[in-house]
């Protein structure tokens, strides 16, 4: 992928195609400039990167209804050249790991559609209903351990959350946090368009400790299975007739499973914890809203749905074009690299009426792609909305006097091309006790 332009120009005056929308300062709000292009240009090429860039809803759907055209297997491309292009050193840490396989993310029909019918397997609706009480008493304690007066909420309860649930569910030792957020750190700088070369290496190292790690858990599960989601993916069966059984199935190998619980382990936790760190933040920017989600509860999954919608944490997605084809008035060619912009398509005026507007009563928020579109729809999200949709009415509860701390400076977000999410937030409150 070739470098994004060094310099920012004006998103909003200088022409579209030169905004450098790599930009850190970009990607703190990168709203106006999605509005501007929906207007202007739907789809454009930027002038730097070759990158095809896709605003609005229908046509975002439209890329995603056609896997065959624009492909998911981005991993290589992004990793071939420009800002990403790997050094020595990475290449030879990466090299005592087990080698890249595309899985679910970067994978197409048919290896993609195997392989994400086994991890909805693994995430089937009977696990997910089974976790609420586990859920529900999982949201108490991390408030009964918060500071009393006052903390930064990611980081003791939105990040700890979905890695608690993740963890769980995967049947792994939550008290492994650290590590697992560390590899999940590193699996996001890889993704994310923005690392250096010293970051690139850090991640590479977290990425084998994380292998590393799950190698021994898998072996494990292998001689003692479990009723875990690692055990169910162990044991399950991909149709190969290359290397199969008589029944022409096989066992995914260490290098699927660790393909598959990478993501897992990612997808598992962080756009969650970014959106319960996004909603509680609009919560306290909204009184009404506020008042109305505090008496009545039912409301929250519509809460976290326009939450969802508000913020898009997946806000971007690449696709690679396999085949010349034509998105709205602009052509594309074999091999040209495409940005999905979920995060515009959501504020996308023809679909979503006042659509900079936080509604938690909208009655057309399920219609939003913030978990993707398509048979790359998130396979998690169900779980991470049940995990939302119990803390929400819990946190309001128990935390009385809830207010922002601004001491804490000013809201900053991740710096990701594909992730939205803030980076931490600081809050005031006083605890309540649990109701029984």
């Amino acid at each position: 992928m070739a470098e994004a332009v060094g310099t920012q120009q004006d998103p909003m005056t200088c022409p579209i195609n030169q905004v450098n929308t790599f930009d850190p300062g970009f990607l703190q709000d990168p709203h106006p400039f999605y509005a501007r292009t929906r207007k202007e240009a739907p789809v454009y090429r930027d002038a730097a990167t070759g990158i095809v860039y896709v605003a609005t809803y229908d046509l975002v759907r439209q890329v995603t209804r056609k896997p065959a055209v624009f492909s998911n297997r981005f991993r290589e491309i992004l990793n071939a050249g420009g800002q990403n292009k790997p050094s020595e050193e990475e290449l030879s840490i990466r090299a005592k790991g087990v080698p890249p396989v595309d899985t679910m993310l970067t994978a197409d029909p048919p290896d993609h559609t195997q392989y994400k019918k086994i991890a909805m397997m693994a995430f089937n609706a009977r696990r997910v209903q089974e976790m609420t009480g586990f859920v529900t008493d999982l949201c108490h304690e991390l408030i009964d351990l918060m500071p009393q007066d006052g903390c930064e909420f990611k980081k003791h309860f939105a990040a700890r959350l979905p890695m608690y649930v993740i963890s769980h569910a995967l049947g792994v030792p939550r008290e492994k946090f650290d590590e697992f957020e560390a590899w999940t750190d590193a699996s996001i700088l890889q993704l994310s368009g923005m690392a250096d070369e010293q970051q690139r290496l850090w991640a590479a190292k977290k990425i084998l400790e994380c292998q590393q790690y799950f190698l021994g858990v898998i072996a494990e599960k292998r001689r003692n299975p479990a009723d875990d989601v690692i055990s169910d993916l162990v044991h399950a069966k991909l149709s190969d007739s290359s290397e199969s059984d008589e029944n022409g199935e096989r066992c995914m190998n260490d290098a699927e499973l660790i393909s598959i619980l990478q993501q897992l382990l990612v997808a598992g936790n962080e756009t969650t914890a970014h959106t319960l760190t996004a909603g509680l933040h609009y919560l306290l920017q909204r009184p009404d809203a506020f008042r109305k989600l505090s008496s009545d509860p039912s409301l929250a999954s519509n809460f976290v749905e326009e939450t969802l919608r508000f913020l898009t944490p997946t806000n971007n997605m690449w696709r690679v074009v396999q085949s010349d084809d034509r998105i709205g008035e602009v052509d594309v060619f074999a091999g040209d690299l495409v940005l999905l912009r979920y995060g515009s398509a959501n504020r996308d005026e023809t679909e979503f009426d006042a659509p900079d507007d936080f509604d938690m009563d909208r009655e057309n928020v399920r219609r939003h792609v913030a978990f993707g579109s398509g048979i790359h729809q998130c396979l998690g999200s169900q779980l991470a909305r049940k995990e939302m949709t119990i803390a929400f009415p819990i946190l309001l509860e128990r935390l009385t006097g809830l207010e922002l701390d601004h001491s804490g400076g000013e809201l900053q977000y991740l710096p990701s091309v594909l992730l939205r999410g803030v980076e931490n937030l600081h809050i005031r409150y006083q605890k309540a006790s649990r109701s029984e």
